[in-house]
Order: C-alpha cells, then structure tokens, then sequence
C-alpha cells in the first residue's frame, strides 16, 4: 500500500508546477543510451523493463516460433553458469530476471535491491551478450515448448485465435503463430536460434524503463555496462499491413459442451487522432466489464453467455478492432446475432451523454491503478516510448479522455465499426450455424 500510494502521489497527483518532464527524468547514459527513469526511494529496490520492438516478427521464413523458443533459453546458461547457476546467483542477490517474446516485442524484466544493484545489472548484461544456447539445453526448452503446444493445441481459445490471424493476415508474421508449430520448433537448430537472437536484443530498437531507488547519475553508467555491448541492429519494415477482409464465420469442429468465438475487424493504429475516443467507445460499448453494452444484452438482459468482451488490438504494422464470447453450443448462434445487432446499433446510434460521462468517470478515476508496484510503471514508461507518446502522456492523458464528446465517439463509432465485415472463428459444435452465417 506505501508503494501505491507514494506511486500514485510521484505520477499522477503531484503538484501542477511539477510536470512530467520533472518527475519522469529522461536519462541519457555518456554512451547514448536512452532511459526514462522515476525515483522513489521508499523501497530499496529498482525495477526494470526493457522492451525491444520486433518479437515475432524477426523469424526468418520458415522458422516460426524461433523468438519465442531462444526467449525461453536466455536464462538457461550464460557466460559460465548453466541454468542451475543462473538460477542461484539470481537467488544469492534476491534478483528477478524474465524474458519473454510476443508479436511485435521481445521484453526484459528486472527486479533488483538496491544493495546488489550493481551486480544485478552485471547478471543482466551477462544474460543478455553472452547466452550459451548449449544444445542440451535447446532440447530440453523445445521439449518444454512442445509439451505446452499439445495443450494449445486443443485450447479453444488459442485455436480460435491462431485461425483468426491465419486467415486476416496470410503470408505475413502476424498470420503465423507466435510460439509455431511441432514442424518449425522440431526443425530449428541452434545457428537458427543464435541468429534469431541477434535480430532481437538490439539497442536501436530498445526502449527502457526504470522505477526505484535509483537516481539518474548511478542509472547512466549502468546503463552503458549493461546494454552498451549489444549490436545497433537493422531497422524493422513498418510499413502498414491491412487484415484481410474475411467477413463471415469459419467453424473450427471440437467435442466439447461449450463453444468459443473469437471476432473482428480492422482497427485503429495507437497513432490515430481518434484513438482516444475510440478507446472511450469501446469501454463503454465491450470493454468496460458488467457494465458494457456487450455484457449487459449477451449476459444480462439475455443469459446467453458468462463473458464477452471486445477490445482495442493496435499492433505495430496493423490495427484491429477485436471481441470474444463462449457459450454453449446451442447459444452460439443466437449470441452471434445479438453481438452483430449491438456492433451495428453502436456504429449507427452511438452512445449517451449518461453512458460518456460514466464512462469518462471510471477511466480517469481508475487510471491510477495501473501504478500500485515500482514494475508496472517501469513497464508503463517503456510502453510509452514503444508506442510513441511523450512523456507528458500522464499528465494529459485523463484531459484527453475528458475532452472526448458524444459527438466525437459517434462519428468515430461510424468509421470504425463495421458489422458486415466480422470475421468469427468459432470452436466448438455449435448448433444452428455453418460457415455461411
């Protein structure tokens, strides 16, 4: 709770006079190296997140799921220490280190205290420039990995989505499934893997959060000893790719009592004018939990499903607009039509004064939560840097929700949402419904 609330006290209701730029240091290491950093001395910690844009999106033709698997390794043997010494020497310094891999990201996590900060940033900078990707250890993670694939494998929900990107994004990456495939994962080899990742872990493409008892002159050398050794790195392609428009529904045939649906359209990018009342819209219309137009006709007025949701997908290369439901298979169909009305009455009716100004209530009043722990905001600030905003993003970012009309979520309503051309996956036996719905 201290955490919290000196937290929320340092980012979000801290004196006027006191800007952003003031309480979020832009730190600049003598190498160059760019972080943004906010001190908070309560705790004798210092969390880390390190975003590298690409994820994914770096497997070479044919490789799926090469990020995600050399992801996995890092931690398994770097420098001199196999996994068993990695794993004690974060123990002996009370250090947590992740590593993980998505769509358009490979990302960093450090929790450290402040004591060991120094080593701690020397195991990290170890983890990262001298990873071992030893084969026995590849054997073992891909074992892992294709043990977890057999249970995705029969995952409605992972089934429903891999078919959704499939089909909206084919002959790309973002139609290519983020972990692979049993063929891809079986036949990657350790040049495959190494290569892999030194396409990720690049300072050009590297944002940097930090959150804790640290202050800017110690972060900049630490920066410099830990991330100065990686390569520069190539550019990505970000040039924009369009989903395909698949409108319709594609049945995916599964033995099981329950179906799961997952729908969509194109979206819009983070960038957009309009992203912010979009984002407002679609609180109010799937996005805002029990109290969303989705939940309360599908669930509600209606008991046709427990959950369904909708929600904002802005990728780096492509943006959607993307919902889900599950509900038994002979509810299927009767949700589907009831979600396709409510798509429709939002794009042609829009919303209320009394929907908005709730709506603008939860959001500003909430947003304060996304900051009770030193490593959600070091993953916020990161986050701001991937996604381009500037660093006075928190101060403004409630202003912009509150400055969002009716009139402008009605117009952006009609752009955006376009019911004829829902593409839905579902996986289950549904009853009453085949592909030309």
């Amino acid at each position: 709770m201290k955490t919290l609330l000196a937290l929320a006290l340092a980012l979000l209701i801290a004196p006027a006079a006191q800007a952003a730029e003031d309480r979020i240091q832009r730190v600049i290491s003598p190498g160059g190296i760019e972080a943004w950093l906010v001190e908070e001395p309560a705790i004798p910690m210092v969390a880390v997140e390190v975003i590298f844009s690409g994820g994914a999106r770096v497997d070479a033709e044919g490789q799926d799921g090469a990020a995600y698997l050399a992801s996995g390794l890092i931690e398994e043997g770097a420098g001199d220490m196999d996994s068993q010494g990695f794993a004690l020497r974060k123990e002996d310094l009370s250090a947590r280190i992740s590593f993980s891999s998505g769509r358009d990201e490979f990302t960093v996590g450090m929790r450290a205290l402040s004591a060991n900060l120094e080593e701690s940033f020397e195991l990290l900078h170890i983890a990262l420039t001298e990873p071992t990707f030893e084969q026995r250890q590849i054997d073992r993670v891909r074992d892992q990995v294709l043990s977890g694939m057999k249970s995705d494998l029969v995952d409605p929900n992972t089934q429903a989505a891999t078919e959704w990107f499939a089909q909206a994004f084919p002959g790309t990456s973002y139609g290519r499934p983020t972990k692979g495939t049993p063929e891809t994962i079986n036949a990657l080899t350790r040049a495959d893997l190494l290569d892999t990742y030194g396409r990720m872990a690049v300072t050009s493409r590297m944002k940097i959060g930090v959150v804790g008892d640290i202050d800017a002159a110690t972060l900049g050398p630490l920066l410099d000893a830990t991330f100065g050794d990686l390569p520069e790195g190539e550019a990505l392609d970000t040039s924009p790719i369009d989903p395909v428009t698949v409108s319709g529904v594609h049945v995916i045939e599964a033995d099981i009592p329950q179906s799961t649906a997952i729908f969509g359209h194109r979206g819009m990018m983070r960038d957009d004018p309009d992203f912010i009342p979009a984002f407002v819209m679609n609180h109010i219309f799937g996005g805002g939990g029990f109290g969303s137009r989705l939940t309360t006709e599908v669930r509600e007025k209606n008991g046709l499903a427990y959950s369904v949701y909708s929600y904002l997908a802005p990728y780096e290369r492509a943006a959607l607009y993307m919902g889900g439901v599950a509900t038994a298979n002979e509810r299927v169909a009767e949700s589907l039509d009831l979600i396709r009305a409510e798509w429709r009455r939002m794009a042609e009716q829009g919303v209320t004064e009394a929907e908005l100004e709730a709506a603008k209530k939860y959001l500003t009043g909430a947003f304060a939560l996304r900051f009770d722990s030193n490593a959600k905001i070091a993953g916020y600030l990161a986050g701001l840097q991937a996604s381009g905003l500037g660093i006075d993003y928190i101060d403004t970012r409630n202003d912009l929700v509150n400055a969002v009309t009716v009139e402008d979520i009605n117009r952006v309503a009609g752009e955006l949402l376009k019911p004829d051309e829902l593409f839905i996956v579902v996986v289950g036996d549904p009853e009453g419904l085949d592909e030309s719905n």
